[in-house]
């Protein structure tokens, strides 16, 4: 064997051969525990709210809002999962989550409905209430209840309207039989209320609000316990690592802030040849602040990939992009990957989807040469680095 032979035989073998990690998915997101750490009293909040769903023409409500890393997503998760088993023989029960921000239109929201039901379902020439009412024969003639949960719902409710959330609140109207779905709104806006009209938040229900605050410290500290046992070897992760991350996780009460610190500080002491983590690898400089993750940009329109790939690499170097720049870099972008840029009121519809989905800010100033005035964009929720790649990658194959 050659040298450089041996020496990639040597770098291989640490595939799969961690010495503290033993399963990474409790560090990512989509993990669903079994025990849900901090949210006692808002899963029982949802019991109340929900106590009569087992009669068969009941339908239930409820809107929840907190801010990033208060456990929104992971709490709808758990809840439906739990109701599902409680209520097996009893009443079947199917439950699909849409997060909004990858469909952000009334349209492709009823479509991922439709679709979590029948893979079948035609794509194109139904209008949304034949959507709707085939939604609705396909549950009933199965005597099946859905449970939905529209998550990031508000990213929808700009781009498009409140109409979808309103004609189903009212699928059962003038019908036979009701208790066909039950519906579950989750946003990080606090006032998502403002956005509805008054006949939507009459039909919501006052009563069926309910705000996450932030975790606390202790909260933190469970959560990331939590984690480490569930993803680590025993005794490789100890307290004091456990409560470092806490404390520093702590200023936000942010979870996930507290995950990326876990993750991060295991992956630096495997790194190192070592078989548990220490109080050192814990550096909070490395938690992303990011609040969005990095595979919303994958469902992105082409175009809407082109126009922010350009700002992540403005954005990589400087901290903000003018509006002039951006559209330049789109030109760019377009040139290199082989495609025809669109024209400005386009790039100007696809700046503002953007801004609207949370992607990227802006603010305006006072244009320093000329008249008018400059749009300066940054990049407050998302990491420009992790983008880039990311739909470097997407944008090469497509």
């Amino acid at each position: 064997m050659s040298r450089n032979s041996h020496q990639m035989a040597e770098y291989l073998n640490r595939i799969g051969a961690g010495k503290i990690l033993i399963d990474r998915t409790p560090l990512t997101y989509d993990w669903i525990p079994n025990t849900l750490v901090g949210r006692d009293g808002a899963l029982s909040q949802m019991a109340s709210i929900f106590s009569q769903i087992s009669s068969p023409s009941i339908s239930c409500k409820t809107v929840i809002t907190g801010p990033v890393g208060s456990g929104k997503t992971v709490l709808t998760q758990v809840f439906c999962n739990d109701l599902k088993r409680h209520l097996d023989g009893k009443r079947r029960i199917v439950h699909t989550h849409i997060n909004c921000r990858n469909h952000p239109s009334g349209s492709q929201v009823l479509q991922q409905i439709a679709l979590s039901l029948d893979e079948r379902h035609p794509e194109r020439g139904l209008s949304p209430g034949e959507v709707i009412q085939s939604i609705r024969r396909f549950l009933n003639a199965r005597e099946t209840h859905m449970l939905l949960v529209l998550d990031e719902v508000d990213v929808m409710i700009r781009r498009d309207s409140s109409d979808i959330i309103y004609r189903l609140l009212r699928i059962d109207e003038g019908k036979n039989e009701s208790g066909t779905i039950s519906i579950i709104l989750v946003s990080q806006d606090p006032s998502l209320l403002k956005l509805f009209e008054p006949a939507i938040i009459s039909r919501l229900g006052a009563s069926n609000m309910l705000n996450l605050g932030a975790y606390s410290e202790s909260e933190l500290r469970a959560i990331a316990l939590q984690r480490s046992e569930a993803s680590c070897l025993k005794g490789s992760v100890g307290d004091e690592v456990i409560s470092k991350i806490a404390n520093y996780a702590a200023s936000t009460g942010d979870a996930r802030m507290a995950i990326e610190l876990l993750e991060a500080a295991v992956i630096r002491a495997e790194g190192h040849g070592r078989s548990n983590v220490l109080v050192k690898d814990v550096k909070p400089s490395e938690a992303r602040n990011a609040a969005l993750e990095p595979n919303l940009v994958d469902d992105l329109p082409d175009h809407q990939k082109l126009i922010l790939l350009g700002i992540c690499r403005r954005l990589k170097k400087e901290e903000t992009i003018t509006s002039g720049d951006a559209l330049k870099l789109y030109h760019v972008i377009c040139e290199e990957f082989g495609r025809d840029p669109r024209g400005y009121t386009t790039f100007w519809k696809h700046m503002k989807s953007l801004e609207i989905s949370g992607m990227i800010e802006s603010r305006t100033d006072s244009a320093t040469k000329g008249r008018g005035r400059t749009q300066h964009i940054t990049m407050a929720n998302m990491a420009p680095g992790v983008l880039e790649a990311r739909l470097s990658g997407i944008l090469s194959v497509e």
